[in-house]
């Protein structure tokens, strides 16, 4: 398992025009989960689209993001390795089960190896046996599992999370919540989650930053 670093909002503002939406000055610490907490429209997901690197071109940004000592601010996205969760599992229609988990996996490693990982990664979320089940088949929480699998699969250095509890019911979040903080405290990622919901930002068990509109 690769080693994590503090991942770090150097005074991270984003403005829409010449208004100032949002501020951020944080260090997330290896393990911890820091919360932005406010209603729709505050520019939650607008600044976890800056630290992952595709800010909408309608916002422009000022500050650093960090991960230890790397400067990530003006790199592609695909080149921070950064986890993404959403509130879709957004799983491939046209591949497997197994086929959205292998996607995750780095490049590399023999067709059997691979295979390996992804029913370990399968029987590690309860869905030992699922590899060739068409995603249509399974459930929302079933669905939800999957995701986070191929998210950490890829091996990411930290995790952001963008409401990613928001569309399960409430037996499926409070399941949701327990496996995804679980993943992220035994993997030590820091990870930055936005939510309007406290419940999902008590559970995450950090620091919570309010935004007010």
């Amino acid at each position: 398992m690769p080693e994590t670093s503090p991942l770090w909002l150097d005074e991270v503002a984003i403005y829409q025009g010449d208004r100032p939406l949002v501020r951020v000055d944080a260090r997330i610490a290896p393990g911890e989960v820091l919360t932005l907490m406010g209603p729709s429209g505050v520019g939650k997901s607008t600044l976890l689209a800056q630290v992952a690197g595709f800010l909408a071109p309608a916002f422009t940004a000022t500050g650093r993001v960090r991960l230890g000592d790397e400067d990530l601010t003006t790199r592609p996205p695909e080149r921070r390795r950064l986890g993404l969760l959403f509130q879709d599992p957004l799983l491939f229609p046209h591949l497997s089960v197994g086929g959205n988990l292998a996607f995750g996996l780095p490049p590399g490693g023999g067709r059997r190896a691979r295979r390996r990982r992804v029913e370990a990664a399968l029987a590690d979320i309860g869905l030992a046996g699922f590899a060739d089940r068409d995603p249509a088949t399974l459930s929302g929480g079933q669905q939800a599992r999957v995701a986070l699998m191929r998210v950490l699969l890829a091996e990411p250095r930290a995790m952001l999370l963008d409401e990613p509890f928001s569309k399960l019911d409430a037996a499926l979040r409070d399941e949701m919540r327990r496996l995804v903080f679980a993943r992220v405290h035994d993997r030590g990622l820091p990870t930055l989650m936005v939510t309007h919901d406290r419940q999902d930002a008590e559970a995450a068990g950090g620091r919570i930053i309010e935004l007010a509109p």
